[in-house]
């Protein structure tokens, strides 16, 4: 029996991935919806997530002046008194800028976006309570995307209070900039805010129950990070866990388990994030979601009901925006049989901190633990004529190479432009080259980009003295040896 629906393609969610898999879907010449709040149009990505974090950090690095520190001196500052509403101004401009490019690209592929939060019926229905009209609208749809991102986890045993005990999201919402803070969290998000607040003059301690911060990162760059942060008065508390957290008009009191003791004006809780799936009524569809209300998904992005996919952070790792936009497509490319070529598995890292970090392809603990011979090839930015034009004395780009096919097998920057010069080699590990293309290659002078043949050419020198080395030894006398 054939069914009529009212859509082709109902779209739960409006931000990386449900945004590119409605657009697919539509330019396939299918009738397409997308359902999400008013203010949420963009998703978290754009209102409270990447775009806000990472507006607020070019907010921090140009009214701090910390680019011009290495040649004005470490107490030059654009602004002597930074506010929270300078901070936001920016930001505002920007969310607002990038929410209605998102609306001018579903209304021109026709795609219409209904305000409200939409819940199953059963498989094929989902009910939407349309925002501020308290009414129900009804829909059916032939297949249907999840893509409603995560949310800030929340430990049980801390009362979040949104002013001085506060989210991820809830620390754009702050009424000043704090002279002091505690981050509990390492990991990406937790430590991109310290480093922004650490930049702004605010006493950072980062608690992290881990004995590391950055743990999937190389050692020597997360090092690096350490370094500079703590020359603005960070200071760590690694493998440290909250036991608890008291808050009083006046401040906080962070307790840990050890018994220590940290007082600060506020507290932000970076503990990890879970799928936004709890309002959903997944089981009217016969979806499930793990304990972390995370869904999981075949290699076609589909659930266990097979018109039904999901996308984005909704399914884990690597939860960036960037391959969410890349599932959404191809979710929407499988859902209606389009050919579609699988992402490729070379991806790149990037983390937003002051100073940036970026990574692409392997570590050198990954290559030792598969007993791969390497070179490192390393370049130092203050070694560059651009790193001191910029004034970026700390910055490096690590190259590794395979010792005997000398492919390049990772590539690994912290400093100035991190995130962009990343995919300089990621391109050229993705056409599998060599590190003698970079030898061999004329880039502009000066620029940062000159730091992957420095480092080309200090890996090369490395592997021509072990073979020269080498083919001495093989060609001695043996009484020499």
């Amino acid at each position: 029996m054939e069914h009529t629906y009212d859509f082709d393609l109902a779209v739960i969610g409006s931000g990386p991935g449900g945004q590119k898999a409605a657009i697919m879907a539509a330019k396939l010449g299918h009738k397409v919806c997308v359902v999400d709040s008013k203010t949420m149009v963009g998703g978290v990505c754009v209102n409270t997530g990447t775009i806000p974090s990472k507006t607020l950090r070019e907010a921090v690095m140009y009214l701090t002046g910390m680019q011009l520190r290495e040649m004005y001196g470490a107490s030059y500052r654009v602004k002597d008194e930074i506010t929270i509403a300078d901070l936001l101004a920016r930001l505002q401009h920007v969310v607002g800028r990038e929410t209605e490019v998102i609306r001018s690209q579903l209304l021109r592929n026709h795609v219409e976006l209904i305000p409200g939060m939409a819940s199953f019926i059963d498989p094929h229905t989902l009910s939407v309570d349309i925002e501020g009209q308290q009414v129900h609208r009804t829909m059916t749809a032939d297949k249907v995307v999840i893509a409603t991102g995560t949310l800030p986890a929340r430990p049980t045993n801390v009362e979040f209070d949104g002013s001085r005990v506060l989210d991820s999201d809830q620390i754009l919402e702050l009424e000043k900039v704090p002279n002091s803070m505690v981050v509990v969290g390492a990991g990406v998000i937790g430590v991109e805010y310290a480093s922004m607040f650490a930049a702004l003059g605010t006493r950072v301690t980062l608690v992290e129950k881990r004995p590391q911060m950055l743990d999937f990162c190389d050692p020597e760059i997360v090092e690096s990070l350490k370094f500079h942060l703590r020359d603005h008065a960070m200071s760590f508390r690694f493998g440290e866990e909250v036991a608890s957290v008291q808050s009083s008009g006046r401040g906080t009191i962070t307790t840990l388990a050890s018994g220590k003791k940290i007082a600060a004006e506020i507290v932000m809780y970076s503990a990890g994030r879970q799928g936004n799936t709890e309002r959903l009524n997944l089981d009217l569809a016969g979806v499930s979601a793990d304990n972390r209300g995370r869904l999981k998904v075949d290699g076609s992005y589909a659930t266990e009901v097979p018109h039904i996919y999901a996308v984005g952070d909704v399914i884990g790792f690597p939860a960036l925006a960037a391959t969410s936009m890349d599932q959404g497509r191809l979710a929407a490319s499988y859902a209606f049989g389009e050919p579609a070529r699988e992402l490729q598995a070379l991806q790149p890292i990037g983390i937003y901190t002051i100073p940036e970090i970026s990574y692409c392809g392997k570590l050198e603990a990954d290559l030792t633990t598969e007993s791969i011979p390497f070179e490192v090839g390393i370049s130092r930015y203050r070694e560059l004529a651009r790193g001191q034009i910029t004034g970026d004395s700390y910055g490096m780009l690590k190259l590794i190479v395979h010792a005997d096919t000398r492919e390049i097998l990772g590539v690994h920057v912290f400093g100035t432009s991190a995130t962009e010069l990343v995919h300089i080699g990621q391109a050229i590990m993705g056409c599998g080259g060599t590190v003698d293309y970079l030898v061999d290659t004329v880039l502009n002078y000066p620029t940062l980009s000159e730091a992957y043949k420095v480092a080309a050419l200090d890996a090369t020198n490395k592997l021509r003295a072990v073979a020269k080395l080498s083919n001495e030894m093989a060609t001695a006398e043996p009484s020499m040896l």
